[in-house]
């Protein structure tokens, strides 16, 4: 396996979700960044570290491809992912792919060239799916447990202004250039919403956008009013910049019961009384499960979630974003 994109998300999730499965080898470390090559190369001589010696850290997707691998793990920004992906599904590879897929839906068009067995190799990184709060909650859903139809509140609020850090300033104005916040964060929740709710939202009614400082290049903060199909109603709010945040979490309302899944933990709380918790940590359990599903992507399972998963979420996202821009303040 190989890993290209050695920032926060690449060496500080995936790289330690795929040191700790027994099925792989890590044969490659990639950046373009030779900062963050050096980074990397510490990362593998550290305590309890497997090592990545020097030579097996290389600068881009032909390291990868000259490698060898079986596949390659994107942790690339989502206005350079496209080419990426489509170059290592075109060599054969399998593909996990961060979201979003795209910063748009044409620059997603340069997926259309892969053929239907290429498109079969690329599993987008909508981590979260994975865990079991997201399924037990679907469970319930589809269950009755809460009734239908449902009111859900999707509040994901992230990425916290930080004054004092000079280098997330200026990646968070650089994706912000390319997209509000819908479109980052909105990969994972409209996704989660379309899993939940069994369906893609059958209309938008009604998106907004505010910007709270004028050196911002887009709105940071952005909500819709979707409604799915069933009857059921999403208010999804996303926010990202501000020096305070609002809690980060998503609520289910019907006539039988209420439920509440903690954005920061994932714990889920049924009807203000029944906590339900599940074994280690977020993030390692679910890139973990993540990485188990990419294993067995390349032993012949599907890909999941897939590449149309992905782009049916940047979609949605898109159009949020594209309503929202004309109600901007």
């Amino acid at each position: 396996m190989a890993l290209l994109g050695l920032g926060d998300i690449g060496l500080g999730a995936h790289l330690p979700a795929l040191e700790r499965h027994p099925a792989i080898e890590i044969a490659l470390l990639a950046d373009v960044s030779p900062e963050r090559r050096r980074a990397a190369t510490e990362y593998g001589s550290g305590p309890g570290r497997r090592g990545v010696p020097r030579y097996e850290v290389g600068s881009g997707l032909d390291d990868v491809l000259a490698a060898g691998v079986d596949g390659v793990v994107f942790a690339t920004p989502p206005w350079v992912t496209p080419d990426l992906v489509v170059r290592a599904a075109q060599a054969g590879l399998c593909v996990l792919a961060e979201k979003p897929v795209a910063t748009s839906i044409e620059a997603a068009a340069v997926y259309a060239q892969l053929s239907p067995a290429e498109r079969a190799r690329v599993q987008v990184g909508l981590t979260y799916r994975h865990d079991p709060a997201i399924q037990t909650l679907a469970g319930w859903i589809a269950n009755g447990v809460l009734g239908t139809p449902l009111l859900v509140r999707a509040h994901i609020y992230d990425e916290m202004r930080r004054l004092d850090d000079v280098e997330h300033l200026e990646r968070m104005h650089a994706t912000l250039e390319r997209g509000m916040p819908v479109i980052h964060e909105g990969a994972h929740v409209l996704d989660w919403l379309s899993y939940l709710l069994q369906g893609r939202p059958e209309r938008i009614d009604g998106a907004w956008s505010l910007q709270t400082a004028t050196d911002l290049p887009a709105p940071n903060l952005v909500g819709a009013r979707l409604i799915y199909p069933g009857g059921h109603v999403a208010l999804a709010e996303f926010g990202w910049m501000t020096d305070s945040l609002p809690r980060c979490e998503i609520t289910v309302l019907g006539d039988r019961g209420y439920a509440v899944l903690d954005g920061t933990d994932f714990t889920l709380t049924l009807n203000n009384r029944e906590l339900v918790r599940f074994d280690g940590e977020k993030v390692p359990r679910c890139f973990d499960r993540q990485v188990e599903r990419f294993v067995a992507l390349h032993t012949g399972g599907p890909a999941e979630p897939s590449l149309a998963d992905g782009i049916a979420a940047l979609r949605t996202a898109e159009e949020i974003a594209t309503r929202a821009s004309g109600e901007s303040r």
